[in-house]
């Protein structure tokens, strides 16, 4: 018989036709994000859901699902769920990694890009009508060739961003917010401590997991310690910077810029950031091409379907939950 599984917000026809071949679906077919209560209501009597990052499903509701058996995050990052309740209660969490990996190296690429030449700034200039005559000392920006890149967290999209670095000729320096392999090695860039990456490069570029070492991994001291001609950028998660923080430290001249795609509390901003000209705002649109929100729907579905007809999913994010079921 099949089972009923639930998509908390609209996704791709496709997906949705491909988990209607294995179970009864039903989904919120509006573009918000449901309460708590609404999560826990519309997922009394559901085997798997297909969940966006921004939904928090936590122990408390957890526990409130007897009859659920999986839970396939669209999305790299999975601090939206409770990992270690999921696990205990014998919940399989999945994820969409290496989909995006592309997509969203361009994208911080075209953050860095827009941040150091001032693009936003100067479309907004030129759309207001106000492109007459311009002085040769106005809307001046940051050379990127031949400039030193700083990489927070050479996963697959920091090495991705690594790699397009070599284009521009310039220095690639790392860090890494857990230890790595002592073996492993990549090419042209250097490995450094954090406080190094952060003293010696022109870019910084975040690409590290949200936990509690790297909530805040930039606040007032990391800041200080930046090039007064640092831009940074975020396309990880938004709480790995401390935005109170980055606007004293745009504001006060300790670095020249940033380009954001994520936010500490989003989709609030911290109001002051709106105010500034030298920081870049985007809509967490990191991963936002077709092809690749397609192939992350995809992903998620082909998860789910997995758990559902008890096959260990293709990316499963806690594999003590599925031990102990076997076991």
């Amino acid at each position: 018989m099949p089972q009923n599984v639930y998509v908390t917000r609209p996704i791709f026809d496709e997906a949705i036709d491909v988990l209607k071949k294995e179970a009864r679906v039903s989904f919120n077919s509006e573009e918000r994000v449901l309460s708590r209560a609404e999560l826990v209501d519309r997922l009394r009597d559901v085997s798997g859901v297909v969940a966006l990052t921004t939904d928090t499903i936590d122990r408390e509701i957890m526990e409130s699902l007897p009859k659920l058996r999986v839970i396939a995050n669209v999305g790299v990052g999975y601090n939206n769920l409770d990992v270690s309740a999921a696990t205990s209660l014998g919940i399989l969490l999945t994820n969409t990694p290496g989909v995006l990996t592309e997509t969203t190296a361009d994208f911080a690429w075209a953050l860095l890009l827009s941040a150091a030449r001032r693009t936003a700034e100067a479309d907004a200039f030129t759309r207001a009508g106000k492109f007459k005559l311009l002085g040769v000392q106005e809307y001046l920006g940051h050379e990127v060739s031949g400039k030193t890149l700083g990489i927070v967290g050479l996963g697959r999209i920091g090495q991705a961003v690594a790699r397009r670095a070599a284009g521009f000729n310039m220095k690639v320096v790392y860090c890494n917010s857990q230890p790595g392999d002592p073996n492993e090695t990549h090419d042209n860039a250097m490995e450094l401590s954090f406080e190094s990456v952060l003293r010696t490069s022109d870019f910084i570029s975040l690409h590290v997991p949200l936990n509690a070492q790297t909530t805040h991994l930039l606040n007032d001291r990391a800041f200080a310690l930046m090039k007064r001609n640092a831009i940074v950028i975020n396309t990880a998660r938004g709480p790995v910077i401390d935005e109170k923080a980055l606007v004293r430290a745009l504001t006060n001249g300790s670095i020249a810029g940033a380009g954001l795609d994520v936010y500490e509390r989003e989709p609030d901003i911290e109001p002051e950031l709106l105010t500034l000209r030298n920081v870049v705002l985007a809509p967490h649109i990191g991963s936002a091409t077709r092809e690749t929100r397609l192939l992350m729907c995809m992903t998620a579905a082909d998860n789910l379907i997995a758990a559902l007809k008890g096959v260990r999913p293709p990316n499963l994010v806690n594999a003590e939950a599925w031990e102990s079921r076997r076991s």
